[in-house]
């Protein structure tokens, strides 16, 4: 797990296109974030349980709700569920809804609509902070294991 310091310097060690932006509460909705960014390039990462193990999906908020029976079965796996939040913890360090885009250390299923921007909105580690950063630095930051159409 990264503090905000820690992901800040790495970013900046890695030569990251990135900056993080401070909000005094939580993003809870739609409304909250657009205060801050565009939230067509929002993109959440979601932590899915599959018979491997855990597994981060970062997906564009333009994919609306996700289903899972008809993305296991595209991806190969015979079943995806979100993980349990107590795992998602012990396995992370991050509290469910606050899993940063860089840090989780998570073989990383990523949406391919996200390439499609200059920058992607999301997950700090922080629950007062959000990461934007340019998507090929998410990729090339994590564990990508497939990407989803």
């Amino acid at each position: 797990m990264l503090t905000l310091i820690q992901l800040q310097a790495y970013l900046k060690d890695n030569e990251s296109d990135f900056e993080l932006i401070a909000h005094e509460t939580p993003i809870q909705s739609t409304q909250d974030a657009a205060k801050y960014f565009d939230i067509e390039k929002a993109a959440p990462t979601l932590v899915l349980q599959t018979e491997q193990g855990l597994a981060a999906l970062i997906a564009s908020s333009g994919r609306g709700r996700i289903d899972l029976k008809d993305l296991a079965q595209q991806l190969g796996y015979s079943k995806l569920k979100m993980a349990d939040r107590t795992k998602v913890q012990e396995m992370t360090g991050y509290q469910t809804g606050a899993i940063p885009f860089i840090g989780h250390q998570l073989p990383c299923i990523v949406d391919k609509r996200l390439l499609d921007f200059d920058y992607i909105y999301g997950g700090s580690g922080d629950e007062l902070t959000t990461l934007k950063i340019a998507p090929s630095d998410v990729v090339r930051l994590n564990n990508v294991i497939t990407f989803i159409d």
